[in-house]
């Protein structure tokens, strides 16, 4: 059987109502686990298949029952992309990008140059067919947003000179109204690169923000600084009037359940705390039409996907997407894949992860009970202006760090998971103030962190993978300015010994010889450990 798209609370409602049980596959049942499946395929493809099990009597009743959940559900509730879905769902606009006649007379020969000069940028289309053409990059800002004087009013304020690489590209990509992966560190100005389209897109849609009935523009974070960070840089943007809100857990919940039911433009939020309030029908999603899924590889990585999942369910399909990560693994083009429609996407610097040109790159080997020394020795040697982030491994770590720096009276701040929201944020707000020139944190800080006159990061601990170690290195060297990562490897880490001498050794950095010669330990140990699982692994014996 095929039924049009509707919404998991609805059916259950209904089966409820009627005190039908959805369980497990067993006594009464009515659907088979497969079908709560039906709710995240239903927003892939134009109808879903549910699976009955039972008498025939039972799945008389079941069929009943789901076609009374489909009539409760309403118009709004049917999948855009079917016929049916077209005639109900508002219309929505994505394309208003109007090429300036610089940017339209570039010769092929120097937008390659252009892209090789501004970070390597790779520009792919990723539609199935006929490829359509990657537009030109815009250089300047006139160039996109000649005819939003508004927004360019804004941009002068603000101080900006030029489009950074990822805006000069994804700009005319997005106002096209093309779904858009980029691929990018942070730093590099991703954010204001799917913030101003989505501010245009909003405001000109056929449908006014008073009969939308809900927010336009959906922004995913997986953190709540970096959450608050997009808040706080749309905020900064006064165009036409637009209200956003920040929704992350450990907020207050009835607060921002007061600002988004009186209604809002623009949601920013954490999946967990988002997902909350939809379950709980105190945001409407259907009204969406611009989503934003910030810093994918991370969502992924803290195990947010069931609940970005659930989240899009509401969410109409025949909006525009725009993805951001800062690496390109499986994972993340899987969730490309299932929630884009034909995007392109845009690299800023290479996929292998060399770390930023303008940082340079220290590594110390040396022993565990060795490192507390070398780092006070590093401290002491800062000048008065430096500002230097130290990345520990544990959260007690970070605490015992903390402490040591207060007993001789050095100003620190530490920031990770377990501190209430208001000192996490009091610890940010020292940190870029200065208040502070020494912040402690876990790496939970080193995605979206974004204070620009980071001198120097220090890597007590290394992290759990080389790409972590990137992210890191990248909160300094940032806007135009150059920076120093210190980095302690001890023994625990020879595991990753070889994938950091790859990295230095494509950034150019000084590889020490005692980093070769553990990563030739460990390549020697897992021939060993390989040769003595063969030596225990039972031969068998030949047939007879």
């Amino acid at each position: 059987m095929h039924f049009p798209f509707l919404l998991e609370r609805e059916l259950k409602g209904c089966f409820l109502e009627r005190e039908v049980k959805i369980q497990k596959k067993k006594s009464k049942i009515v659907f088979s686990i497969y079908s709560y499946l039906m709710f995240a395929f239903a927003v892939l493809k134009n109808l879903t298949e549910v699976k009955i099990f039972g008498s025939i009597a039972v799945q008389n009743k079941a069929k009943k029952l789901i076609n009374d959940a489909i009539t409760r559900s309403g118009q709004n509730y049917v999948r855009g992309g079917t016929e049916k879905g077209k005639k109900y769902l508002p219309p929505i606009e994505k394309n208003f990008y109007k090429e300036s006649s610089r940017t339209a007379s570039m010769s092929q020969e120097e937008v390659e140059l252009w892209r090789k000069e501004n970070n390597g940028i790779i520009c792919d289309d990723l539609k199935e067919g006929e490829k359509r053409c990657i537009p030109n990059p815009v250089c300047k800002f006139e160039d996109v947003f000649e005819h939003y004087p508004d927004i360019m009013a804004n941009i002068r304020k603000v101080g900006f000179h030029k489009p950074t690489p990822i805006q000069s590209q994804a700009w005319p990509i997005i106002l096209q109204g093309i779904d858009l992966i980029g691929i990018a560190q942070t730093g590099t100005g991703k954010t204001l690169a799917y913030l101003m389209p989505g501010f245009i897109h909003l405001t000109s849609q056929p449908i006014s923000k008073d009969q939308r009935g809900g927010p336009g523009m959906l922004v995913l974070a997986p953190t709540r600084e970096l959450a608050l960070q997009v808040e706080a840089e749309c905020s900064k943007y006064t165009y036409k009037g637009i209200k956003s809100i920040c929704i992350y857990g450990g907020g207050d919940r009835r607060g921002q359940i007061d600002v988004v039911t009186k209604g809002v433009d623009i949601v920013i939020a954490t999946p967990g705390r988002l997902h909350d309030l939809q379950m709980n029908n105190f945001v409407n999603l259907k009204s969406i039409t611009y989503l934003v899924l910030d810093e994918a590889d991370r969502m992924l990585d803290m195990g947010f996907e069931p609940q970005i999942m659930k989240i899009l369910i509401d969410v109409r399909p025949d909006r525009q997407t725009v993805m951001t990560s800062a690496t390109w693994p499986d994972g993340v083009r899987r969730l490309a894949k299932s929630y884009l429609k034909n995007p392109m996407i845009v690299y800023v610097g290479t996929l292998d992860l060399a770390a930023v040109n303008t940082v340079e790159q220290r590594v110390i080997v040396l022993a565990e009970e060795e490192k507390r020394a070398f780092m006070q020795s590093f401290i002491n040697s800062m000048k008065p202006k430096d500002k230097v982030i130290i990345f520990v491994g544990k959260k007690v770590t970070a605490d015992d760090l903390a402490s040591d720096f207060g007993l001789l009276g050095i100003p620190v701040q530490s920031l990770h998971g377990n501190r209430e929201q208001c000192d996490r944020e009091q610890a940010l707000d020292d940190f870029k103030t200065g208040k502070v020139r020494i912040l402690v944190a876990t790496d939970l800080a080193s995605r979206g962190l974004d204070v620009h006159d980071i001198t120097h990061v220090f890597n007590f601990d290394f992290p759990r993978n080389i790409e972590e170690y990137v992210h890191r290195v990248g909160r300094t060297g940032r806007a135009g300015r150059t920076g120093e990562a210190v980095t302690l490897v001890t023994r625990s880490d020879w595991r990753v010994a070889s994938e950091l001498i790859d990295i230095l050794g494509r950034a150019n950095q000084v590889v020490p010889d005692e980093l070769i010669a553990m990563a030739e330990r460990y390549k020697q140990f897992q021939i060993r450990k390989e040769m003595e699982k063969d030596i225990r692994r039972p031969q068998r014996k030949p047939s007879k």
